[in-house]
């Protein structure tokens, strides 16, 4: 998640493209490629909110996909999506054609990778982690895969919770254009839009970019919307005006962090669900140890990372990050 959430009340599912009729005169290994991306064995190890739903949209695609988290609770549910729960992240990698991953952070996605994928993966596979990581070790891990013989994508996500259960995510991907082209039928399986960003590590850089964006303007447009209130604009009014102005943003348009203005958002439901504000400051952390690395100037990236870091050490109960216009009334 991370990330732009998209409208609670978008839950069309982006369907998996339908296979390919066989052409007259195709060879073997045609005919193989067609059969290997339309249904495959997978490896889809972490089944938290993001990551069920997204192995949840593999299993309806048709695929065969071997299921591992933690959770006894994850796998149940894992099952009742057609999956097949397995008692540990090596057993997954049986026989597997690729390996998605969809971790808390860079540390476990290491760990596993070294411990199970590249102990028990076939070196064929293709290697897809969607979770959102720094950059840096997003490139070690690309490079341990080709050093084993594998290809390995980094595919960090943008939609939310609803957009992993519709299979309406955008994914950003970063690696090599033949690890893109094997990673990329996967990937849409499970989302709507699939846009290699370049190499490895790309796909990170341009999720922390966005959500960096994100978290900034959702910030402003919380100001905006409290500051108007305080003029005496009515909230409907104000964004009647500005939703159609300059001003106008996504955080505006289609997650407005005000209770009964514009499409259903959060905010209706007392800012419970959609993308926690502990992981927009984590992606904010995320995007500040990058502009430090890169030797780039982000004031309002840094000062979004406090304030969200202020809200989230209040001690409140998990609130989505537009909660954070509490703190501005």
């Amino acid at each position: 998640m991370g990330e732009g959430q998209e409208s609670h009340r978008d839950h069309s599912p982006w369907p998996f493209p339908p296979p390919a009729p066989p052409a007259c005169g195709r060879g073997a290994e045609e005919q193989e490629e067609i059969r290997r991306t339309d249904m495959a064995r997978i490896a889809f190890i972490g089944l938290g909110n993001m990551g069920g739903g997204m192995a949840a949209n593999l299993a309806k695609a048709g695929h065969d996909v071997r299921a591992f988290d933690l959770s006894a609770d994850a796998l149940a549910a894992a099952r009742a999506a057609g999956c097949l729960p397995v008692d540990s992240a090596v057993a997954a990698m049986e026989g597997v054609e690729a390996v998605v991953t969809m971790l808390p952070a860079g540390t476990h996605v290491e760990r596993v990778y070294a411990d199970a994928v590249f102990a028990a993966a076939p070196p064929s596979a293709i290697l897809i982690d969607c979770s959102t990581i720094d950059v840096a070790t997003a490139r070690r891990v690309a490079e341990a895969a080709r050093g084993k013989g594998m290809m390995a994508v980094d595919a960090p996500v943008s939609g939310g919770i609803a957009a992993a259960r519709a299979g309406t995510l955008t994914f950003m991907v970063g690696g090599s254009d033949q690890a893109f082209e094997r990673a990329e039928p996967f990937l849409s399986a499970m989302g709507q839009a699939v846009i290699h960003a370049g190499g490895n590590g790309a796909g990170q850089a341009a999720k922390i970019c966005n959500n960096m964006l994100l978290g900034a303007t959702m910030i402003a447009t919380c100001e905006a919307f409290v500051l108007a209130e305080k003029l005496g604009l009515e909230a409907q009014t104000f964004y009647d005006i500005a939703s159609v102005s300059s001003g106008q943003s996504w955080s505006m348009t289609k997650y407005c962090p005000v209770p009964g203005v514009g499409p259903e958002t959060p905010a209706d439901h007392d800012y419970q669900g959609g993308f926690a504000a502990v992981l927009m400051l984590k992606d904010l952390k995320l995007a500040m140890e990058a502009a430090r690395d890169a030797g780039a100037t982000t004031p309002m990236g840094e000062r979004a990372a406090e304030l969200y870091a202020a809200f989230v050490g209040e001690g409140q109960p998990p609130v989505d990050f537009s909660g954070i216009i509490r703190t501005l009334r």
